[in-house]
């Protein structure tokens, strides 16, 4: 198994980047955008989000990645689900990817849970016939079995949330991508997710996991990524990275 692994990577980027134009002041309509526009009146500032990120995430490992608010790590994950086109370089993907970007993302508020259910499973590729087979399965983990008829609208934050996680894990993908979501619900939410997690780990998926929090990572992950700046500031075991980014976050509090 070790040599396949070393041999086809789950993931790789090579030389990412990702560029954006930002205006430098706000616009105040969408009229007096395109006047400035027309009339070449709009300043912008450029953004790399990422900087020729080169990295390599290995077949059935789970890959931390951690930064500041701002540092590539959304992009990061973007990037490699697919939502977002780098501006240069190459991302190699060998399997089917699963991102949970954000729960709840490509839910509809008018329509209930139920409908919910078949439309975002139907996004993510699931037959229609595997959706019926299961979704029991997935009210029973949302815990919404007295509310899957009522429009999404009415639901709560952390609802949405258990029914986004209960569809999008629904079947064990190749490639879980998850962005800052077990930070979402109560801790009993949380546990269950991470158990679920754990049992896809088990079975071999691949995870890409970013969080704020260092205790998550540490327990989890295999490697963790550093993300300064859109570039990466380190790479290796968790208790090697996270005593260095720790110490860079109390150098920033301290300075402020």
């Amino acid at each position: 198994m070790s040599d396949n692994r070393a041999s086809a990577p789950a993931v790789e980027l090579l030389d990412v980047g990702v560029h954006f134009r930002i205006p430098t002041e706000r616009v105040p309509s969408f009229k007096e955008y395109v006047l400035r526009r027309v009339t070449s009146r709009i300043e912008y500032r450029d953004l790399w989000a990422l900087k020729a990120l080169n990295m390599t995430v290995q077949a059935g490992e789970v890959f931390g990645i951690v930064g500041r608010n701002g540092a590539g790590k959304s992009t990061l994950l973007k990037v490699v689900s697919r939502v977002m086109r780098p501006t240069s370089g190459r991302v190699i993907v060998r399997g089917r990817l699963t991102p949970l970007l954000e729960l709840g993302a490509g839910f509809h508020p008018d329509l209930t849970g139920r409908e919910n259910v078949f439309m975002n499973g139907t996004i993510l590729g699931y037959p229609k016939t595997s959706i019926v087979d299961h979704f029991d399965e997935v009210v029973d983990f949302a815990e919404l079995s007295g509310f899957i008829d009522a429009p999404l609208r009415t639901y709560s934050s952390g609802m949405v949330a258990r029914l986004g996680m209960a569809v999008a894990t629904l079947f064990r993908p190749d490639i879980l991508a998850l962005d800052e979501v077990l930070a979402v619900g109560d801790s009993g939410f949380q546990q269950k997710c991470l158990k679920r997690i754990e049992t896809f780990r088990a079975r071999g998926t691949t995870i890409l996991l970013v969080s704020h929090d260092p205790g998550t990572i540490e327990a989890h992950c295999d490697r963790v990524a550093w993300l300064e700046h859109g570039t990466l500031a380190a790479l290796g075991p968790p208790a090697e990275v996270l005593p260095r980014y720790a110490e860079e976050i109390a150098k920033v509090h301290h300075s402020l």
